[in-house]
């Protein structure tokens, strides 16, 4: 009896699949290729983890001709032609990924990234951006087990932080109009501040926040941000090197010269002396001669043109210390920014929003 029921079951769900063919060819035909895409999306996922891109593209490709909606394959294909330097491909097959998913926050978010880094369409960059901070997502929570809550957080962090991005780079493209730059950097201000509430122990969006103030020439929120950015990621040279150009501006020259030894043991632990490092150290050598031309000492240190490296340290408080107490100890030194007591009081400044200080310091992405 059981088989008899088992061979009818069987019997009837290949009637019920023969009646779906001949009642319904079209919508046959698009499950079956659904199925052949998502087989063909499985061999291009597989190819891709081996690195072996060109067989990749090709599988995504077909799988995607059968199955065009397949977001995944597009962002994965987006993420490839990345890697090819071909970034209009890149952005076009981004663009599928959150037509077919409009909620695929990580499409978006590399759109705008490709297009603002490599294709300098700020606009189409900032606009994905917004549109990722006005996703609405399910934020799930089960205790122990998963929480998308984190996430989404991070996410709305980035976006704000890339849109601040995009924002200064429009700005610096603008060359003689600075009334129209400094809209941008209001604008970039204003995003990295929404980034920084939310990233709050994240190097980049403190730095880029104290940079867009020192653009704007206000000093005294840029001098206490990048004293932050240096306390988050103390062996980054740029907050180091912007805050001793800051500090020399204010005339503040000791504290300029300890920031500018600083970045200058940073910068040379890479190894050779690139051109941005030879200003540098011409930089301090300038500061350093400030300081000598004011002192009232009589005794005067010969200036070299070679750069100039930190002292070596083999004693701390009368004792030898190990190489790993000594980096503990440098790392210690890096992260105390000591010009913090400067910015925390009134700054006396003398000079405008127009002066030169806003051309010297160092703007990431550009040279």
């Amino acid at each position: 009896m059981k088989k008899f029921f088992s061979g009818l079951f069987t019997l009837l769900i290949i009637a019920a699949i023969g009646a779906l063919i001949y009642l319904q060819p079209a919508f046959f035909n698009r499950q079956l290729d659904k199925i052949r895409g998502v087989y063909y999306v499985h061999k291009g996922d597989k190819f891709l983890k081996k690195h072996k891109l060109q067989k990749a593209i090709n599988y995504y490709n077909r799988a995607l001709q059968l199955y065009p909606q397949h977001y995944g394959a597009w962002y994965n294909l987006g993420n490839i032609y990345v890697v090819y330097e071909d970034y209009y491909s890149a952005v076009d097959a981004y663009e599928k990924a959150f037509e077919y998913n409009p909620k695929m926050v990580i499409a978006r978010m590399n759109y705008g990234i490709v297009s603002a880094e490599k294709l300098g369409d700020f606009d189409g960059a900032i606009n994905q951006y917004d549109e990722i901070l006005k996703t609405k997502r399910h934020l799930i929570s089960i205790p122990f087990i998963y929480s998308n809550r984190k996430s989404y957080k991070v996410n709305k962090g980035l976006a704000y932080y890339n849109k601040g991005v995009a924002y200064k780079q429009k700005s610096v493209y603008i060359e003689d109009e600075w009334e129209y730059r400094r809209q941008y950097l209001l604008k970039a201000l204003e995003a990295y501040k929404e980034a920084c509430k939310i990233l709050k122990k994240d190097y980049d969006p403190r730095y880029n926040l104290a940079l867009t103030y020192h653009l704007l020439g206000d000093y005294h929120e840029a001098g206490l941000a990048y004293c932050k950015a240096i306390e988050l990621a103390p062996m980054e040279y740029e907050a180091h090197y912007n805050l001793a150009i800051l500090l020399r501006h204010l005339k503040y020259y000791k504290e300029s010269l300890d920031e500018l030894e600083k970045a200058t043991s940073l910068i040379t632990s890479g190894g050779g002396v690139s051109s941005r490092q030879r200003y540098i150290f011409d930089v301090m050598n300038d500061v350093t001669r400030t300081i000598l031309a004011n002192s009232k000492s009589d005794l005067v240190e010969k200036m070299s043109d070679e750069p100039s490296q930190m002292r070596n340290i083999t004693y701390v408080n009368g004792k030898m210390i190990s190489a790993e107490e000594l980096d503990k100890a440098m790392i210690k030194n890096l992260k105390v920014c000591g010009a913090k007591k400067i910015f925390l009081e009134d700054i006396d400044d003398e000079y405008s929003e127009f002066d030169d200080v806003r051309y010297n310091v160092h703007v990431p992405g550009v040279e």
